[in-house]
């Protein structure tokens, strides 16, 4: 007989009581999909899967698509581990994962508008032995080197992770999702796909990121929370006449730290503030902003429902971690690591400081600077950058002066108004910074270039500025 698996019992509950409403709109609030016909399409996918045998590893690469939901509905029946790929990722990145991961089948949207399709792997490797605690979730993560590797869930801390975000952001079946965002994502399946299996909060599932269309779509759909990044608020402000979005209560961003420029400048433009949230793939949810106004560069706010954390060094005012909740997964694929997760606990390699009752990021281990023995805080010097008039953006890091060297040397790269001086900014360092502290170079640029998440990369500013001939 099968173990309960409790987001399944969620499901069924969530399916008597609202069996035949909508589940899913399209981008013109035209039903896809009710909660009956997930279920329904579930039961028709699940034929298609039988031959996979108990604890067998099967990839999802399907982008935002509607059937997300049935399939793991399914797989979850069949006791198949998900193990969901975005759809951006390379194809060496996707071999690897599967490989790591001893995946048996890729689940893909192949033909434009059809449904997507099984295909077996080749050379597929033997179903992982789980012993007696299998997962159900993989997550896939390059953590802190290029190799990815992947973290393992069971049901039990997906539902916890659900709970805690729809308790904390006071979202329910009477809100309408607007799913932009990668469901495959942790991001995205935590804040848009378990809430309408567990919770019965539908959503909108959109394909479309262009900004402008976000805006219409999000207007026209008249969704009421929609989880987004901070690169799709700073495009927001930039749009001349955008809709007024009389529905949409909840603005929340995560994925990447949300700028205190972006988030001021929305709520002049918008009316209503940006609430950061801020958490890890291994451990779901660790902060929320509630109140969305403090004026704070990094703040993310007070811990969320169910979430504790202590410091790992208490002697520094910036410290590491240990962050304690029913949502953090079971450990590592392939190769565990108990000190950083496992028992219920994550050590994150943010630093974080306490803000009022709240906290603030104000950095990364990798990101310290080591100048001559002295350990430098980036953080510290984008404040005072910050701080400087004319600047908008601003990042510090490390880069060595000539190759071979360990100690390096700090720059750091600004954004800003056309007036921006060098020779200027620096003399601004000397005043407000140790001599250490201060940057050799500052790189003044038309933006800083981040990611999809729009996360900025210290390592890559640090590659392309690195030579300290360049001017």
């Amino acid at each position: 007989m099968k173990p309960t698996n409790p987001l399944l019992e969620r499901w069924r509950e969530t399916l008597a009581r609202k069996g035949d409403s909508p589940a899913i709109f399209d981008t013109a609030s035209k039903t896809s999909r009710t909660f009956r016909e997930i279920d329904e399409r579930a039961r028709d996918f699940e034929p298609r899967i039988a031959g996979l045998s108990t604890g067998s590893v099967v990839a999802i690469q399907i982008g935002n698509h509607e059937d997300w939901p049935s399939i793991l509905v399914a797989c979850l029946r069949r006791c198949i581990v998900v193990l969901p790929l975005e759809k951006s990722i390379t194809q060496q990145q996707r071999d690897a994962a599967l490989e790591i991961c001893g995946a048996s089948a890729v689940i893909a949207d192949n033909v434009p508008g059809g449904s997507p399709e099984v295909v077996a792997m080749r050379t597929s490797a033997a179903a992982p032995d789980w012993g007696n605690n299998p997962p159900s979730l993989l997550k896939l993560t390059s953590g802190t080197t290029a190799a990815p590797r992947a973290i393992c869930f069971r049901s039990e801390q997906l539902l916890a992770d659900c709970d805690q975000i729809c308790d904390t952001k006071g979202i329910s079946g009477t809100d309408l999702n607007f799913g932009v965002i990668p469901v495959s994502h942790s991001y995205g399946f935590s804040n848009l796909l378990t809430p309408l299996i567990a919770r019965g909060v539908p959503l909108v599932m959109s394909r479309d990121r262009t900004p402008r269309a976000v805006l219409d779509d999000l207007n026209n759909t008249n969704a009421t929370v929609f989880p987004g990044m901070p690169l799709f608020y700073q495009a927001f402000c930039e749009i001349d006449n955008p809709p007024e979005l009389p529905k949409l209560r909840l603005f929340i961003s995560a994925g990447a730290p949300l700028p205190l420029a972006v988030a001021k400048e929305f709520r002049e433009r918008f009316g209503r503030p940006i609430h950061s949230f801020y958490g890890a793939s291994e451990c779901g949810g660790i902060c929320y902003d509630r109140d969305g106004t403090v004026e704070v560069e990094g703040y993310v706010g007070t811990l969320m429902q169910g979430v504790q954390i202590e410091p790992i060094d208490r002697l520094t005012e910036a410290s590491q971690v240990r962050v304690r909740s029913a949502a953090a997964g079971e450990g590592y694929l392939p190769q565990a690591d108990q000190a950083k997760l496992g028992g219920g606990q994550f050590v994150p390699d943010d630093l974080l400081t306490r803000c009022g009752d709240g906290f603030k990021i104000v950095g990364r281990v990798s990101d310290v600077i080591n100048v001559a023995g002295k350990k430098v805080n980036p953080a510290e010097i984008e404040e005072a950058l910050l701080r400087m008039p004319g600047v908008v953006q601003a990042v510090a890091f490390g880069r060595c002066p000539a190759a071979g060297l360990r100690n390096e040397e700090v720059a750091a790269c600004v954004a800003g108004l056309p007036e921006l001086d060098e020779i200027a900014l620096l003399d601004a360092c000397r005043k407000e910074l140790s001599a250490w502290q201060v940057p050799k170079r500052i790189f003044i640029v038309d933006t800083i270039p981040a990611n999809e998440r729009g996360k900025i990369s210290r390592k890559e500013l640090a590659q392309r500025f690195g030579s300290a001939r360049q001017r």
